[in-house]
């Protein structure tokens, strides 16, 4: 038999109770009893696996097992059953070798970032990105040495001119962050490629469903787990996943030195979430057509940023590349109308919630200032008039599972009150 099937080391020569000899007492045998429940236990969901000690039936076994060998267990920190087996679907979702699981998002951008980048490097950042990954380049990878590029996604000139011997990490995003334009991915990783540097993508708004990066070329995608897959607004995740297995030691290395681990309680949540990914991923999409196609009809709106609609800037790139859409958009209002009638409208929404993040079961909306989102864009990466940074104050509108009937009338209902 097994060490599994006898229980622990010490209960296994311990005498047991009534055998003549004296029994270890309650605080030893509490942690060393000898029931093990018998195999063959299946459920639909995989058991929740919280461990920071990992038992070795022996030392011989406990110096073979390597931390970055997945087909054995070292330490809580790097890997359980729950989190190996949530890893390859993520990989296989997303058509990746490798995935690595992250604390949140943002920390998915840093790992990537911390892995690949040195003193002396450059990193290019499109100027429309998610701001705290924006924040954390400009901030802290300067402040080591490693020198900052914004571009302009929708203006691959501009990347062409800050392509140098010094660059080495290409990000890109799609659509933008807030303003949600659709680049043209393939020539922006072109032209990376040519210039020998890697590309990593900010795949969060496809959920690994809509957009298939590394069939573009794309070197590593990133995703923030807290959206989609989670599903319900209710638990912080990230992944990185690539297919060079070489980036995937430099990422697995990186992860190992900053400490990065998950909790096997949210690993159980988020494979529950992923079971349910599709069906809810079409959802969203569905309603926030309808909801985006009622916008487009008001006097109010100036523009609608949905990058599945013919007048969004890159729909033409999102028809080619994509699938499918999320269910987050953004709405740009006439320039006449006041900031705090728009936030008025805001705090006048009763199906809506007030709220940062995105892709869970409630519809959530949050106004952004464009003056604001301008601000972040260098001189010569400066919009052009087709770009969504226009002026005007931007909604952006996170539709969930209501129905979007429903929701339509909200919106009705909060314009005519506040607008």
């Amino acid at each position: 038999m097994s060490k599994e099937e006898h229980g622990s080391r010490l209960e296994q020569t311990s005498p047991a109770a009534g055998d003549g000899a004296e029994r270890p007492a309650p605080a030893t045998w509490l942690q060393h009893h000898r029931y093990r429940a018998p195999a063959g236990f299946a459920s639909a969901q995989m058991p929740t696996y919280r461990a920071s000690t990992v038992l070795f039936d022996n030392v011989g076994q406990m110096r073979s097992r390597q931390w970055r060998d997945k087909s054995g267990y070292t330490y809580g920190l790097h890997g359980t059953p729950a989190s190996f087996t949530l890893e390859r679907r993520l990989a296989d979702l997303e058509g990746a070798e490798h995935a690595v699981l992250c604390p949140s998002g943002l920390s998915a951008i840093a790992l990537i970032d911390l892995a690949l980048l040195e003193r002396g490097d450059q990193v290019l950042i499109p100027c429309n990105a998610y701001a705290p990954g924006r924040d954390l380049a400009q901030h802290m990878l300067k402040s080591w040495g490693i020198e900052v590029a914004i571009y302009d996604p929708m203006r691959p000139a501009t990347l062409r001119e800050r392509l140098g011997p010094r660059s080495r990490l290409l990000w890109l995003e799609a659509p933008g962050s807030v303003s949600m334009e659709m680049p043209d991915l393939r020539a922006l990783v072109a032209l990376a490629r040519d210039a020998g540097v890697l590309t990593a993508i900010d795949n969060t708004w496809s959920a690994g469903l809509a957009l298939r990066p590394f069939e573009l070329g794309i070197d590593l995608s990133m995703q923030a787990l807290t959206k989609y897959q989670s599903g319900g607004a209710d638990v912080l995740m990230g992944a990185a996943l690539t297919r060079d297995d070489r980036l995937h030691e430099s990422l697995l290395r990186a992860h190992m030195h900053l400490g990065l681990g998950v909790g096997g309680d949210d690993v159980s949540l988020m494979l529950r979430g992923l079971a349910s990914l599709p069906l809810r991923y079409a959802a969203h999409d569905a309603s926030a057509r309808q909801v985006a196609r009622w916008l487009e009809q008001r006097p109010e709106v100036a523009r609608v940023l949905h990058p599945a609609l013919p007048q969004s800037p890159g729909h033409a790139y999102w028809q080619r590349d994509f699938r499918a859409a999320a269910g987050l958009f953004s709405v740009v209002f006439d320039e006449a109308i006041e900031p705090r009638r728009v936030d008025a409208l805001v705090d006048s929404l009763r199906c809506f919630g007030i709220g940062y993040s995105w892709g869970g079961p409630l519809s959530l909306a949050v106004p952004y200032d464009m003056a604001s989102t301008r601000a972040v864009l260098t001189p010569a990466a400066a919009p052009d008039e087709d770009r969504a940074a226009q002026p005007g104050y931007l909604l952006r509108l996170n539709i969930g599972l209501e129905q979007p009937e429903d929701l339509i009338a909200d919106l009705e209902q909060a314009m005519r009150k506040a607008l």
